[in-house]
Formats: C-alpha cells, structure tokens, sequence
C-alpha cells in the first residue's frame, strides 16, 4: 500500500466519535488526506490513537506510512507503540544515579535503544533478587543525562515476569551489578494473555 492508502486504512479503524482535547477527529484526517498532506494526516492519526486503545494493525500502518515519507524518528515510535501492544508497557518516573556516583558517564538514548535490566521484587529459587530486561523509551526527551529525571515507558522482554508490578513500586535499573538508577512506577498496562510465571 502506498502512504494514502495506510494512512486512510488506519483512519478507519478509529471510532469516529473519537476526538482529541483540540476536537481533532477522523474527518480532520481525511481533509488533510484530500490534499496530500500526509505528514499532517499522520501526526493526526497518532494524536487519535492516544484517546483510544487501538488494535496493533494500526501502529503497524503508521510505521509503515512513517518508514515511506522518511521520517525515521516517527517510525521509531510507531514500532514502539506496535512493541507496547505485544509486550504491555509500565510508564515509570526514572532518576538516574549521578555520574560521580555510577558506571554510566555519557548520556542514555531516549529512543528505546537500551535494554537496560531491572530490579522488580522477584525472588530467584534459591532466594536471589534476579533482574528481569526490559527497553525504555524516554518521554519528551531525546537523552537522559547521568543524575536526570525523566518519564519512561518500558516494555518487558519477557512480560510474564513483570505481572505482580503495581503502581507505586519502586523498581531499580541495572547496567551491571550496581544500581544504575531507581524509579516509581505510575501505570502498568500487561497483555491480557500474561500469565505469571513462577
């Protein structure tokens, strides 16, 4: 499918009563459909899909529609979002450890590139705290400086593992054996068909 096509498949997977804060809905879409203004169409349908919980297949034609005009970055974040589907996603408030105070002296990439592991209450049999791997995605920021505080998304490698993580906990992320920063988590969103592991 070309651009237009994606963009007016994903369209109509929107329940047209949907409406952003700016009363931004389906209709706006196709106008700017109508005139080849695919960019602007594309930012719209990804500002749609934050109002509604939307099947994968969405995410999937915006990456696609993305991956088409170029815009990498954009992409990125489409694939992200169709990764959060699949695997689930905890939004967590994450402070980094000072670089005087940590392994990590140079800035993190906000854009899901780590696979960070991290320190989420499990119990090893033989009574051990193993970690478990998840990415992060940084909200609103490109980088995460050593000592810096940002919103995370994280998206858990193996999810069953992520299951008794509630809202509240604090979690802790590791990049070796030490403690690479700490962070309290806000939301937690796992795939129904998690189930836990043992």
């Amino acid at each position: 499918m070309d651009v237009t096509e994606l963009l007016e498949s994903a369209s109509l997977l929107i329940p047209e009563e949907t409406a952003t804060e700016n009363d931004v809905t389906v209709r706006d879409v196709w106008d700017y459909l109508a005139h080849d203004e695919w960019e602007t169409a594309l930012g719209l349908l990804e500002e749609l899909g934050d109002e509604h919980l939307l099947p994968l297949t969405f995410w999937e034609q915006l990456a696609e529609a993305a991956e088409q005009l170029r815009l990498e970055r954009s992409a990125a974040w489409f694939h992200w979002r169709c990764s959060e589907i699949r695997n689930g996603v905890i939004r967590a408030d994450l402070t980094l450890r000072p670089a005087m105070e940590a392994r990590r002296k140079t800035s993190i990439s906000g854009h899901g590139v780590l696979r960070p592991m991290w320190g989420i209450g499990n119990l090893s049999p033989a009574g051990g705290s193993p970690v478990s791997i998840a990415r992060f995605w940084v909200e609103g920021m490109p980088v995460l400086e050593p000592g810096g505080r940002a919103t995370v998304r994280l998206v858990p490698l193996t999810p069953s593992h992520w299951t008794h993580v509630a809202t509240g906990q604090r979690i802790s992320m590791h990049e070796d054996r030490t403690v690479a920063g700490t962070a309290v988590v806000l939301e937690v969103h796992l795939p129904a068909t998690v189930t836990p592991t043992n």
